[in-house]
């Protein structure tokens, strides 16, 4: 031991363990993937578990201080906003068009349901009105970039249900955060949620949206043709991953999450010549490096330990409420719009997961007062729990419509 410590400067080697975790996170998740496909699962079904065992739950590896996030939360950001860019590099502009009538019924299912139901649970668990209010929305949030990655790789990203759960995404997106700031103002006090106050939030919301289109059509498109003659090497990589970066800022300045922004730059971005080849090149770029960190992100998340009974009770309920609701609300939504009862049933589950908008709202609510650690913790749950569930039932419901269409 002594040889060692002459050998290696323990305390210097301190300053770089990220070093450390990143090999660790790198080739735990692609080792992980490659285990998941062999049982016939999604690749991304390990990935998020391998973040459980690393993190605190388990192993103990990873460790994510809430209060301190650092460099491995950051850099899972940057990963949920590439993934979610190269959706929007995905999706057929047309097709979104065709079914922005069934996205918004699945998104009024998707937001009426958990909201109600999880009003409902909070008060029968002994919580006051506005934290029960709040525990609904927190149900509310959807996130689809674990979806969009089982989607991709089941071959139905772009299909009718693929387009119809990321359009739907979007707009629970703009109603999630509509509501939230609804319940903050409201509940938390102070006055701030005033008539004024919704009003100003809608026009921010409509204004970001305007932007998008105009920047995305006009400016886009001409900055890659200027950026094309650059003497320098991975242009349009660079330029791509600018693009994605600067709208999710912009999303965030306007008060919604940056993955729309993000989404809707490469919406834009799919409408040029440039679609396929920058697709390609982000693609090596987000999943070789970015995207892995963001699934481990979310198991590291997890620490259950020091919870009651009531609260592990409580999560239990609340994980299956958080399921329910979606399958229910947003299937009935598909439904509604004319999809058959299978594919009605894909989408519904394909908005089941939460993710890291889930944990936004949390950790809103908890810088707010309207719920306590062990609720934080409770959410950080039904975010994993949501999250683990989607990728094999959207494979079990679109293998069986795959079935289907092939007898």
């Amino acid at each position: 031991m002594d040889l060692i410590e002459k050998l290696v400067d323990i305390e210097k080697l301190k300053d770089y363990h990220f070093l450390l975790e990143l090999v660790i996170i790198l080739a735990a998740v692609k080792l992980a993937g490659h285990f998941s496909k062999k049982i016939g699962q999604p690749s991304v079904f390990g990935e998020l578990l391998v973040g459980i065992i690393l993190g605190p739950a388990i192993l103990g590896w990873i460790v994510v201080d809430p209060k301190h996030p650092g460099l491995i939360k950051e850099l899972a950001e940057v990963g949920v906003i590439l993934l979610m860019f190269l959706a929007g590099l995905e999706t057929d502009v047309e097709e979104f068009k065709k079914t922005a009538y069934g996205s918004s019924l699945v998104a009024v299912g998707g937001v009426i349901f958990p909201l109600i139901l999880g009003f409902a649970v909070g008060l029968m668990f002994g919580y006051n009105t506005s934290t029960s209010i709040f525990i609904g929305t927190l149900l509310v949030a959807t996130s689809v970039s674990i979806s969009v990655q089982t989607l991709r790789e089941l071959g139905q990203l772009q299909s009718k249900e693929g387009v119809t759960i990321l359009g739907a995404a979007v707009l629970d997106d703009v109603l999630g955060i509509i509501l939230l700031s609804v319940v903050v103002g409201f509940t938390a006090g102070g006055g701030g949620g005033s008539v004024v106050d919704i009003m100003i939030l809608l026009a921010k919301i409509i204004l970001f949206f305007v932007l998008t289109i105009v920047i995305g059509r006009f400016l886009l498109p001409r900055l890659f043709n200027w950026s094309a003659n650059l003497m320098t090497s991975e242009v349009l990589l660079a330029f791509g991953i600018i693009s994605a970066l600067s709208f999710a800022y912009l999303a965030e300045m306007f008060g919604l999450a940056g993955i729309v922004g993000s989404y809707f730059a490469g919406l834009m971005l799919s409408l040029t010549k440039y679609r396929t080849e920058l697709f390609e090149r982000v693609e090596i770029v987000s999943f070789s490096f970015f995207v892995p960190i963001f699934f481990v992100s979310i198991g590291v998340a997890a620490d259950v330990s020091g919870l009651t009974k009531e609260i592990l009770i409580l999560m239990v309920v609340l994980s299956l409420v958080a399921i329910l609701t979606k399958v229910i609300g947003a299937g009935l939504g598909a439904k509604l719009a004319g999809f058959n009862w299978n594919s009605s049933l894909g989408i519904g589950t394909g908005m089941i997961a939460r993710g890291e908008v889930g944990l936004i709202v949390a950790s809103i609510g908890l810088t707010r007062g309207l719920i306590d650690s062990d609720l934080f913790t409770v959410t950080v749950i039904i975010v994993l729990v949501t999250t683990l569930v989607t990728p094999p039932l959207l494979k079990a419901i679109f293998s069986r419509k795959k079935v289907k269409q092939g007898s």
